[in-house]
């Protein structure tokens, strides 16, 4: 695709949201039982098509959300934000990520007055926050356990 593409796929309902069921657990099964290489796809009598195993694993993925009556967003990584959408994402306040962008923790762009992120960038910096938050968390854990504290 030439440009870049935001796909919302808003919750289902009735039968849809039982379709998606059904289809998230019978190719969840193909998944499992197929441990490597590109799967082959059938549709509807024009016939089959290899799909490699990430992107059959990402449509799963999205199934299974869908399924459990979540939306689902495929944004590119490439795709620039708006500050507010960033902020959003990240489940920060505005200013707050204005202040990150301002550190130089997340890189952006200006147009104009208006700060531009790659969602890429944004979602890097939301793995990395997690990892770190995760790492304090084992240590403080393994902290309280060599004290002796039970919580």
């Amino acid at each position: 695709m030439a440009h870049p593409v935001r796909r919302v796929v808003p919750p289902l309902e009735g039968e849809q949201l039982n379709q998606a069921s059904r289809a998230y657990r019978h190719l969840a099964s193909v998944l499992a039982s197929k441990k490597k290489g590109a799967v082959q796809l059938a549709a509807d009598g024009s016939g089959t098509v290899a799909v490699p195993r990430e992107v059959f694993e990402f449509f799963v993925a999205a199934l299974e959300q869908l399924a459990a009556g979540q939306a689902v967003t495929l944004i590119p990584m490439t795709r620039e934000i708006t500050t507010q959408e960033a902020a959003d994402f990240l489940n920060v306040s505005r200013p707050f990520l204005i202040r990150l962008l301002e550190e130089g923790r997340i890189p952006f762009r200006k147009v104009g007055t208006h700060r531009r992120i790659r969602f890429g960038d944004v979602l890097r910096y939301r793995r990395e926050d997690d990892r770190k938050r995760a790492a304090v968390a084992t240590a403080l854990t393994a902290d309280a356990e060599d004290l002796g504290l039970e919580y």
